[in-house]
């Protein structure tokens, strides 16, 4: 198993079956990520919308936590939270004090978000996002690498910790500037799954020029066998939705990763790391209309059948051998 966010990594997202009770939720999600370790997945990730928008969680960190307490081995990550809804102070101590229960097992990504009804439920503009999210940026950082700014927070002992046990943080990018920001505050990268194969190797090229040092983890939608294509349709339509026109310019037609073959979804998997540069896999199974037994089915046979085969070339990689 890797360290959280880490280079080499592979990991999955998990998406709430929003169509059943809370409780049957939760129990379902630590379910999936609890198979999902036992699987070969080196950790999990939970992303945050409101207001049960279209298969996603309010507090990925609470979910994180939850998650972790399920698994027996691998990591989690809040990734991302939407750092402009929040105080990034608590932020960083909820991240801490996650690690402080789960020692080298906890990851935190941050997104600006774009969504607005996530800003209406909470009566908060908008406006100066960017400028908003890059002060919220600079704050987690410092603080989830033991650095208080002068303000006392090293009095908090699980933030004081971070000095020698910094908690990785990766960050949503898309604009090259927010790449470039990536870089600077030394937090990897994480790139949408529809971005295509092209937009991300220039993503990715410019994190590297940038000075950037963290992952660089790209998103792939898989699927082992004949995909839930009028599903898959349908989700797209919903991100179309809110998607501004300058991320979606960027969208490749069909970024799923699908077939029937173990060796030829990792062939193809392999093929998107190679071809635009990135060094970690988030695989992404759930779809909203699919239910929780077919993801089940999807992570025990990615993780059982496909994962070792793309792990054995990531490492020759990472060795200086040969893929093949």
């Amino acid at each position: 198993m890797t360290a959280p966010l880490a280079p080499g990594s592979i990991s999955l997202r998990l998406y709430p079956h929003l169509d059943r009770e809370a409780p049957a939720i939760v129990e379902e999600l630590t379910g999936q990520a609890a198979l999902a370790a036992a699987h070969g997945f080196d950790g999990v990730m939970v992303s945050e919308h409101h207001a049960g928008f279209y298969g996603y969680l309010p507090n990925p960190q609470q979910m994180a936590g939850w998650c972790l307490e399920a698994m027996a081995t691998g990591w989690a990550a809040a990734s991302p939270v939407l750092l402009p809804l929040r105080v990034p102070t608590i932020v960083a101590e909820e991240a801490a004090w996650l690690n402080a229960r789960f020692p080298g097992r906890v990851g935190l990504g941050v997104a600006a978000g774009g969504l607005p009804a996530d800003f209406e439920l909470l009566d908060m503009p908008m406006d100066q996002l960017a400028r908003r999210f890059t002060a919220g940026m600079e704050r987690v950082t410092a603080l989830l690498r033991g650095d208080d700014g002068g303000d006392g927070m090293v009095g908090d002992p699980a933030i004081a910790a971070c000095a020698a046990d910094p908690i990785p943080i990766t960050s949503a990018v898309n604009s090259n500037t927010s790449v470039k920001r990536a870089a600077r505050l030394g937090a990897g990268i994480i790139l949408d799954s529809l971005t295509a194969i092209e937009r991300c190797r220039e993503i990715i090229s410019l994190y590297k020029e940038s000075g950037g040092t963290g992952a660089a983890i790209l998103i792939r939608r898989a699927w082992l066998g004949e995909p839930p294509r009028a599903d898959l349709d349908k989700q797209v339509d919903v991100y179309k939705s809110y998607s501004s026109a300058s991320a979606m310019k960027n969208w490749g037609a069909d970024e799923v990763v699908s077939v029937t073959d173990a060796s030829e979804e990792a062939d193809k998997l392999l093929d998107a790391l190679r071809d635009t540069g990135a060094d970690a896999l988030n695989i992404r199974v759930t779809v909203p209309g699919v239910g929780p037994e077919q993801v089940r089915d999807q992570i025990t046979a990615l993780g059982d059948e496909v994962l070792p085969l793309v792990r054995k070339a990531m490492l020759r990689s990472e060795g200086g051998g040969t893929d093949g």
